[in-house]
């Protein structure tokens, strides 16, 4: 059986990596790719000590003082897809043993009754992680895979660049990074309380989307009206401080930082 989330636009059916799966007779079989700062916050692949078991850590397992050292991209290296590999005889063993289900963590999570509102009444979600079932099969395995497996649209951030140029349509219509970027997708980071649902993405990029495929970070504080007719190169950093949306200029705009309160 193969599962995938379904936000995952790369994660498709590949019969190299199920004859491998096959071949290798591994009960469960995950699909990593190697972490970079856009991944820094997701679950990671760690070896437990005491029994060298796989097992997976998402962000919300680990206590406050913990997070520098979860993010750290160098030392947790590799990062869940999600991609899982599961043999259905190896899965029935697991359920009929532990009556009917799977012993996957518990996770509490810090959510709020309204996601729209963050100052509504804050509760505990809790949760299950379905690739934390990889500490419950003995012998279970992970390969790395290229980040083409992985195209996730989880955030505005996400959708951003995947509609922009830094994303192609190949022959098998999966969206796969531009060969352009030189195998290194850009860093984007939107203001995450004016651009936490599509609305508001919307609304900045009616214009169109920039260029990015010559950008390696773009960073946007506050509200702005974005047009196809901007090229974001190297490092660019926008900020609108007002209440009111401000456009960005258009053209090349390359390694700047710019502040368009009182534009």
């Amino acid at each position: 059986m193969f599962v995938s989330n379904s936000d995952n636009l790369g994660a498709t059916l590949d019969m190299k990596i199920l004859t491998h799966f096959a071949t290798t007779e591994t009960p469960f079989m995950m699909e990593c790719c190697e972490r970079t700062e856009n991944d820094k916050k997701g679950g990671h692949l760690a070896v437990r000590n005491s029994d060298q078991q796989l097992i997976l850590r998402e962000s919300a397992m680990c206590a406050d003082e913990d997070e520098p050292a979860f993010q750290d991209i160098t030392k947790h290296r590799f990062f869940n897809t999600n991609n899982l590999w599961i043999r259905l005889d190896k899965l029935k063993e697991i359920i009929d043993k532990n009556g009917g289900f799977i012993p996957l963590p518990m996770i509490k999570n810090n959510k709020t009754v309204d996601p729209k509102d963050d100052t509504s009444t804050k509760v505990f979600q809790l949760e299950t992680a379905m690739g934390a079932a990889i500490e419950c099969f003995s012998g279970a395995s992970a390969i790395v895979v290229p980040r083409n497996r992985f195209a996730p649209v989880k955030k505005c951030n996400d959708l951003m660049l995947l509609r922009s140029d830094a994303y192609t349509i190949d022959n098998n219509f999966i969206p796969v990074l531009n060969p352009l970027c030189g195998g290194k997708a850009p860093v984007i980071s939107l203001d995450s309380k004016k651009y936490k649902f599509v609305g508001k993405l919307e609304e900045a990029t009616a214009g169109g989307i920039p260029s990015l495929v010559k950008c390696d970070r773009l960073k946007i504080k506050g509200l702005v009206l974005m047009s196809k007719d901007t090229s974001f190169v190297g490092e660019v950093s926008i900020e609108n401080n007002s209440d009111v949306a401000k456009s960005i200029p258009t053209g090349e705009l390359k390694d700047v930082s710019l502040d368009l309160t009182e534009n």
